[in-house]
């Protein structure tokens, strides 16, 4: 073996190490890894573009296994295969949290219209506010207040949060289907989400 050749198999070893601290980091995580917690990890040896390159690459050795890597408004994440869900929920048969309509009403008024105050919640959606919907809401940590209006009374605004993105397995805002059908389409957003 050559100097070079050696260098070379370092090198290609020390890249695979990389990719293999990557993979333990996200498996042993309970939530998404950032891409700053990631950096933070290999103590700012790499930079997020690099990072990123590790995370295609990892993602890339995901191919045709279970599992795949996916991003998240949150950071990043082990999730397994949408064809396998299926096996997965008759396998584990418990009964996911149904998101009621009026729920699903008030974040989408929420996602669709940020930053809202709860009367335009209400106007929006034409009844009156039940505090338990937006109490849930807050406990889930789905949404947070942002500011407040400058009007009498000075009401809190509301936004949706990463948490919420991360929920319904959403990368960014932009990514919320159509809003002519955001009822609808959130219901299927949190059947997809409760399978995952």
């Amino acid at each position: 073996m050559t100097i070079d050749q050696s260098a070379a198999f370092s090198v290609d070893e020390l890249h695979h190490e990389v990719l293999m601290q990557l993979e333990a980091i996200i498996f042993a995580s309970e939530a998404p890894v950032s891409l700053l917690r990631l950096k933070e990890a290999f103590q700012n040896q790499y930079n997020k573009q690099q990072l990123r390159q590790f995370l295609q690459q990892l993602a890339v050795l995901q191919h045709g296994r279970s599992i795949e890597l996916v991003e998240s408004a949150q950071g990043f994440r082990f999730q397994v295969r949408a064809r396998y869900k299926q096996i997965i929920a008759q396998t584990w048969p418990e009964r996911p949290t149904r998101l009621s309509p009026s729920l699903l009403e008030t974040v989408a008024v929420i996602a669709y219209h940020q930053p809202v105050t709860r009367a335009d919640i209400e106007q929006i959606r034409g009844v009156s506010n039940n505090s338990q919907i937006l109490k849930t809401l807050f406990d889930w940590n789905w949404i947070k207040e942002s500011g407040f209006r400058e009007i009498p009374g000075r009401p809190a605004l509301l936004v949706t949060t990463s948490q919420f993105l991360n929920a319904f397995g959403l990368a960014s805002l932009g990514q919320l289907p159509p809003l002519q059908d955001a009822k609808e389409a959130f219901m299927t957003l949190d059947a997809n989400a409760a399978l995952s």
